[in-house]
C-alpha cells in the first residue's frame, strides 16, 4: 500500500510539473505579446492580480479547500504582508523583464536566484556555501554573462527588471514555504495573498498607470488586447496553483530542480514560438546558466548530507 502511495504522489508531481510548464510557456508567451502592444507592465501586473483575486475566491469555496486560520497580528505584518509586496514586485519586475527583453534572455537571467538565495543565507543567516556550490553559482553567473554579452536585444532595464525578479523570487520561496511550516494552512490559500498585495499597491498602480485603462478602451484593437490581458490573467493564475500545489509537496531542494526545469522549457517554447534570433554564443550561455543550476541543485544536495561548515 505505501509503494503504490508513492508511486501515485510522484505521478501526481509529475502531471503538475508539466502542467505548470505549460501554463508558465504560455503565459510568458501571450504576456509579452500583450505588452508589446500596450507597454503598461503596472497595468499588467494588476490584471494578474485581479485574476488570482477573482478566481481563487469561488475556486476554493467549490473545492471545499478549508479556510485560512486566523494569523496574530505581529505575523501578519512580520511574515505576510512582506510576502504579499515580494508577490506584487517579483510580478512587476517579471512583466517588465519579458516587455524591454526577451523571454529567453529574461529567463536565462532569472536563474540566478540560486546566487540570490546563497548572498541571503549568507548576509541573513551567516551560512558559508561548501566549494561544490560556489563552483556551481560561478557557472550561473557566467552563463548569464555571456548570455548578457551576446544578446541582440540587450536593454539595462530589462536586464534590471530580471535580477530584482530573481531575488526577490527567492525570498518569495523562502517566506511560502515558512508559512505553510509554521501554520499549516492549506498551500492553495496561498493564493489569497494577492488580494493583500491588490490593495497596498493600488495607490501605486493609480498613479504610475492609472490612465492606461482609458487608452486600452482607446486604442484600434482593444477587443484583441482585452483578450490578450484577459488570457494572460487567467493563466498566470493557474500557473500559480500549480507552481504551489509542487511546492507543497516537494521539498525546497526538489522544488528548486523543478523550476530549473520550468524555466529552461519556458525559454525553448519563447524560441520556438516567438522566433526570437539567438546566436550560438547566446544559447550557449543560457545553456551554461541550466547546467550551473542543475550543478547547484545538486551540490546542495552532497552539502545537506555532509557535516556543516564552522562559521
Amino acid at each position: 500500500m505505501g509503494a503504490a502511495n508513492g508511486r501515485r504522489e510522484a505521478l501526481t508531481v509529475v502531471a503538475l510539473c508539466v502542467a505548470w510548464y505549460a501554463l508558465s510557456s504560455a503565459s510568458n508567451v501571450v504576456g509579452k505579446l500583450a505588452m508589446t502592444d500596450f507597454p503598461y507592465p503596472l497595468t499588467v501586473t494588476m490584471v494578474q492580480l485581479l485574476s488570482l483575486v477573482a478566481y481563487s475566491a469561488p475556486a476554493l469555496s467549490a473545492c471545499g479547500v478549508r479556510r485560512e486560520p486566523d494569523f496574530p497580528r505581529a505575523y501578519y505584518w512580520r511574515t505576510l504582508v512582506p510576502l504579499a509586496v515580494a508577490k506584487f514586485f517579483t510580478t512587476m519586475f517579471s512583466q517588465v523583464s519579458i516587455w524591454k527583453v526577451p523571454i529567453s534572455y529574461a529567463h536565462t537571467v532569472k536563474a540566478t536566484t540560486p546566487l540570490w538565495t546563497a548572498l541571503l543565507a549568507r548576509v541573513l543567516l551567516g551560512e558559508r556555501q561548501p566549494r561544490g556550490v560556489q563552483a556551481a553559482l560561478l557557472l550561473i553567473a557566467l552563463g548569464v554573462g555571456v548570455a548578457s554579452a551576446t544578446e541582440l536585444h540587450f536593454d539595462a532595464l530589462g536586464l534590471g527588471a530580471a535580477l530584482a525578479a530573481a531575488a526577490l523570487l527567492s525570498l518569495q520561496h523562502i517566506y511560502s514555504k515558512r508559512v505553510l511550516r509554521d501554520t499549516g494552512v492549506h498551500h492553495l490559500r496561498l493564493l489569497q495573498l494577492g488580494r493583500l498585495a491588490l490593495v497596498l499597491l493600488l495607490p501605486v498602480w493609480a498613479v504610475a498607470e492609472g490612465g492606461a485603462p482609458w487608452r486600452l478602451a482607446g486604442a484600434s484593437d482593444a477587443p484583441r488586447l482585452a483578450a490578450l490581458l484577459a488570457a494572460d490573467g487567467a493563466l498566470a493564475w493557474l500557473q500559480a496553483v500549480a507552481a504551489f500545489s509542487v511546492l507543497s509537496r516537494v521539498s525546497p531542494l526538489a522544488y528548486a530542480v523543478a523550476s530549473a526545469a520550468k524555466r529552461a522549457a519556458v525559454v525553448g517554447a519563447s524560441l520556438v514560438v516567438l522566433r526570437n534570433p539567438a546566436p550560438p554564443l547566446n544559447l550557449a550561455g543560457m545553456a551554461l546558466a541550466a547546467l550551473g543550476v542543475l550543478a547547484y541543485n545538486r551540490a546542495k544536495l552532497h552539502a545537506r548530507r555532509a557535516p556543516p561548515l564552522p562559521i
